[in-house]
């Protein structure tokens, strides 16, 4: 059976896992290498320059009375200021907490409530919300704001609210704090979960998490210092921070930024900054795919991209039509990093997410009834647990009732289902609690997502069980569609046909303007769930469709 065994560490003492050490070893041996690039700022920093930046606000934040483990919310869209903020927790020994930028009300409430930051770096945009929080915000002693164009109202709402509040720029006249690197174990940064039914968690990460994490995406990419690794997903998630950004660190080569994906114009920045890797998230790649092919389309450095899921029905011709050299997919979580990773250059067999790094984890799928290992081939739940210490995170802050839940029988329970065939290849299934059974069969919601987003009508899609046999525990499939443009639901169902086995053709067919998301865009099929079949779901086994307009 094959495992994955390229995971070899750039930092080969573990005792180096940190951000701090990484930045100051690349600015001490190479200052003058391009480190981080913002075109849309017009920004770009060395080595040298980004270290120093990073040291002058961790010395204000020290002369303002920030202590080591003291908690830093980061509230801010995409830019190299944040990214800084960011570097300058790891150098002076706080601990970041990104903040999703949708979060308000009771969202941003709760996670303040959590992890009971001191300070605050937010976007000017955002003073608003913590000033609607009243007491609730009162734990944040000082707020430093971003400029993004209403810098002045924005530090009279928060001051006139009775809040200690000053731009961002100030950061950047601190004193340079030169103090030791944080221990690999220390505590680097807490970055919540997003699930789609209850509060969300705070994943305790240690700095050796967070390195470890980067480490796997340098060995899955074979990234070197020659490469400019381009990510457009927020950073707030993790994808953007520790398998892209870091990752450009570790190997000391350029990370470049940029505010948001933009479809239409995604090649064009990988083309204007020399970009050779990438990240795609969701269906990023999709949307990509289905713009015009233009005929400078090939004109461009890029030879890797790393994507979540690979859209497999479209990778060879995505590949041949960009001149791209290979995709890289990997498999993990917040709280266990990526156990699962597919060797670069190599034919991924199609849905597969990677083989066992089983250097470093042990994995398993289990019944999740009963936590007995299932036989290769068969369905199960995948659990983990690290072989080194300090890959894997410390719990979920402040709620350790969670966190035993979860590491049950002393492996991590990550709710995913997943099978293995008897090369080693993992394949991912389904949530369980997405799951769908139909005719004795069971169906993974996922690639059935896969299929009908390859239409190139649909825009998103969520597929959800509801039930028809309660007794049975027997489902059948409806399809959520957001199109682009007029088409007929029957069309759809006509295009799964061969795609997909009969027993997980959807027999419904639901047109909507949006899908339900939570405010980190991942789909609430919950909601969708609970609206079941709508007056204006179409049947398979009913009437003809009418032609389902676009929304």
């Amino acid at each position: 059976m094959t495992v994955y065994t390229d995971l070899k560490p750039n930092f080969a003492n573990p005792e180096d896992w940190t951000l701090a050490t990484v930045l100051r070893t690349h600015a001490a041996d190479t200052p003058d290498a391009s480190c981080l690039l913002a075109p849309e700022e017009d920004v770009e920093f060395t080595y040298a320059e980004a270290l120093l930046e990073a040291e002058k606000i961790a010395g204000a934040w020290d002369a303002a009375g920030a202590e080591r483990g003291d908690r830093v919310v980061i509230m801010a869209l995409n830019s190299s200021r944040l990214v800084l903020s960011w570097w300058a927790t790891a150098v002076g020994g706080t601990v970041q907490v990104p903040v999703n930028t949708n979060y308000e009300g009771e969202f941003l409430r709760h996670q303040l409530d959590v992890v009971n930051a001191r300070w605050a770096v937010i976007d000017d945009a955002f003073a608003e919300r913590f000033v609607a929080l009243g007491d609730k915000a009162r734990g944040i002693e000082k707020f430093w704001l971003i400029d993004t164009g209403r810098l002045d109202d924005a530090l009279a709402t928060l001051r006139d609210a009775g809040f200690a509040a000053a731009p961002w720029d100030e950061l950047r006249a601190g004193t340079p704090l030169s103090a030791p690197a944080p221990r690999a174990q220390d505590l680097g940064a807490i970055f919540f979960t997003s699930g789609t039914t209850g509060p969300s968690k705070g994943v305790a990460m240690p700095h050796s998490q967070l390195y470890f994490f980067a480490q796997s995406v340098v060995s899955l990419t074979r990234l070197t210092a020659d490469d400019r690794y381009l990510t457009t997903t927020p950073l707030f998630h993790g994808n953007a921070q520790f398998m892209a950004v870091f990752p450009a660190l570790v190997a000391g080569a350029s990370a470049v930024i940029r505010p948001k994906f933009s479809a239409s114009r995604w090649i064009d920045h990988v083309r204007d900054s020399g970009v050779t890797v990438t990240n795609f998230v969701g269906v990023m790649m999709d949307f990509a795919w289905k713009q015009a092919p233009r005929d400078n389309d090939l004109d461009n450095k890029l030879r890797c991209v790393y994507a979540a899921p690979i859209a497999s029905t479209i990778a060879e011709e995505f590949k041949t039509r960009y001149g791209i050299e290979t995709f890289v997919n990997a498999f993990g979580l917040t709280e266990t990093s990526a156990p699962i990773l597919s060797p670069y250059g190599v034919d991924i067999p199609p849905g597969a997410a990677g083989l066992q790094a089983s250097d470093w984890f042990d994995v398993r799928l289990v019944d999740p009834e009963t936590d007995r290992e299932v036989e290769v081939g068969e369905v199960g739940e995948l659990v983990v647990r690290p072989v080194s210490p300090w890959t894997c995170s410390m719990g979920y802050y402040g709620m350790p009732e969670k966190t035993v839940e979860a590491w049950r029988n002393l492996w991590f329970h990550t709710g995913d289902a997943l099978r293995k065939d008897h090369d080693g290849w993992y394949y991912f299934v389904d949530r369980y609690k997405d799951a769908l059974r139909r005719r004795g069969e069971n169906i993974s919601s996922y690639e059935v997502e896969q299929v009908v987003l390859a239409h190139p009508a649909v825009v998103e899609c969520a597929v959800i069980g509801v039930p028809a046999d309660v007794e049975a525990g027997e489902d059948e499939v409806l399809a959520a569609v957001v199109v682009n443009q007029q088409v007929d639901a029957a069309e759809l169902l006509a295009f799964c046909d061969g795609r997909i086995p009969a027993f997980a053709r959807p027999r419904f067919v639901r047109v909507v303007t949006e899908l339900p998301k939570t405010p980190s865009e991942k789909v609430r099929k919950s909601v969708l769930r609970d609206e079941g079949i709508t007056v204006d779901t179409f049947d398979a086994t009913a009437t003809p469709a009418e032609p389902a307009s676009a929304h």
